[in-house]
């Protein structure tokens, strides 16, 4: 049996972080994924995706994501039903990530434009639980576009010396 999501859209609120009676924290958030085809009037729609996610890297959504950051989520399909206040059973269907990828550079979530200073998503390695692409070389510090799609090497001219054994395929 296969239960596998990825997922790549932006949060349409703010993550809801709580604490369970034991202390796991956990994190709610709802993930705005666009939809690969248009509709009959030519406009993209969207489908909007609840999630969830456990313990660390649950307090690293909460902290680092905030209402219309891009994010990744890697995870499963969870089924589960509650009796409400009217006694009406209620069905809900959600994503319970086991990782969760932070897509934008962290002057992009907070309306700062201060260069090229990355940081990753919950659950992997780096100081953000998750990619740690660190800030650009220094010799991109003086260059004046400054984007992230920048090619390092474009201006510098000298030949790639990369041994055979190091290349990955």
């Amino acid at each position: 049996m296969l239960n596998r999501v990825v997922l790549v859209g932006r949060l349409t609120r703010d993550p809801e972080l709580r604490y369970t009676p034991n202390g796991v924290a956990v994190a709610n958030f709802t993930l705005a994924v666009n939809r690969a085809f248009s509709n009959q009037q030519g406009e993209r729609e969207a489908d909007f995706i609840n999630c969830i996610v456990w313990r660390k890297p649950a307090e690293n959504v909460a902290n680092y994501l905030k209402k219309g950051s891009l994010a990744g989520v890697d995870g499963r399909i969870q089924t589960r039903s509650y009796d409400n206040n009217e006694g009406r059973r209620v069905f809900v269907t959600e994503v319970v990530a086991d990782s969760v990828q932070f897509l934008e550079p962290r002057s992009a979530n907070q309306g700062q434009g201060q260069g090229n200073d990355y940081f990753g998503g919950a659950g992997g390695p780096g100081p953000m639980g998750g990619n740690d692409f660190g800030k650009q070389p220094n010799q991109n510090q003086n260059r004046q576009s400054g984007g992230f799609n920048d090619d390092p090497f474009a201006n510098d001219g000298k030949p790639i010396d990369i041994s055979d054994d190091d290349l990955p395929f």
